[in-house]
């Protein structure tokens, strides 16, 4: 497996693990597709940080950083994405993606990394505390799709 920074040549891939989780799925409390166009301009925007996990020219999945809150009080925290294709969970595909990325973030003078998962997802919650993160707050009723409310929870880890 390689962990690498994503070009737009990933962007076909990414779509495809990306969009179906957004129409299909409550780990994203979006219902606003990924487009080609916003893709590109997020790569481009966040350069080697934002990464995709690939085999055998297959992309597995990717995580990426971006800012938590604006303002300069909020500088050195970001928050994070990590999304995988089904067939690449529970395979040690995210734990390297996120190893990858906190070494890119700590780089860059981050000092904290927020994850802000679905409280029906229950898997992503465990993945975070596996690898560090602690879980900071419950947010309840504020993410609504499929005509219902959904919990916030937000996790972080200090670099």
């Amino acid at each position: 497996m390689i962990i690498r920074p994503a070009t737009p040549g990933d962007i076909p891939a990414i779509l495809a693990i990306w969009n179906p989780l957004v129409r299909e799925t409550s780990v994203t409390f979006t219902t606003l597709e990924k487009t080609p166009d916003g893709l590109a301009a997020d790569i481009a925007a966040r350069g080697p940080a934002f990464l995709v996990a690939e085999t055998e020219d297959v992309v597995l999945g990717f995580a990426s950083y971006g800012a938590f809150r604006s303002g300069p009080g909020y500088a050195r925290t970001a928050e994070h994405t990590v999304i995988l294709d089904a067939a690449a969970r529970g395979r040690g595909v995210g734990r390297a993606l996120m190893a990858r990325l906190e070494d890119i973030a700590r780089d860059a003078g981050l000092h904290v990394l927020v994850a802000g998962v679905s409280g029906e997802n229950p898997g992503a919650i465990a993945f975070h505390k596996a690898i560090g993160f602690q879980e900071v707050a419950r947010m309840p009723e504020v993410g609504r799709k499929f005509g219902r409310w959904m919990d916030l929870v937000l996790l972080q880890k200090r670099l």
